[in-house]
């Protein structure tokens, strides 16, 4: 607890002293370092909030990668219209409960351009036996079973 010294946290450590002593010997080094008046001013750092100068929209713009196409998106539903086989089975994620429609019922019920997707979900709508409580959770989540 307390040291042979009644003021001994007055006072700092060894350890302390040396990084103090560090620190003033840096200040010391950084001054004698002063830049001659002949070198222009460091530019100030740009922030999110300042606008970007014309050079580097110019630099962006000119740049050939910028000229390459775009990747195909991600997402990209199958549609009815696409169906290679004569009926479609879908199956509920939750409640496990199977739907089977022929290509040709769904494209007349549907259209050819309707996402498989989209047509398990109508096709299984309000038959879900597994129910959250939740209004915006409850419903099947439709699955393509392939067979």
């Amino acid at each position: 607890m307390a040291g042979r010294r009644v003021a001994d946290w007055r006072f700092p450590t060894p350890k302390q002293e040396r990084a103090e002593e560090t620190a003033r010997n840096m200040a010391r080094a950084a001054q004698a370092r002063l830049p001659v008046d002949d070198t222009p001013p460091p530019m100030p750092a740009v922030g999110p909030a300042d606008p970007m100068p014309d050079s580097y929209w110019e630099s962006i713009l000119t740049d050939p990668r910028a000229e390459a196409t775009r990747p195909p998106p991600s997402y990209n539903p199958r549609r009815l219209a696409d169906a290679r086989r004569e009926a479609i089975r879908f199956e509920c994620l939750r409640c496990f409960r199977i739907v089977e429609v022929t290509v040709s019922d769904a494209i007349k019920l549907y259209g050819g351009q309707a996402p498989t997707k989209d047509v398990g979900r109508k096709l299984l709508e309000q038959g879900c036996q597994s129910r959250t409580g939740s209004r915006d959770d409850d419903g099947c989540w439709p699955d393509i079973v392939k067979s």
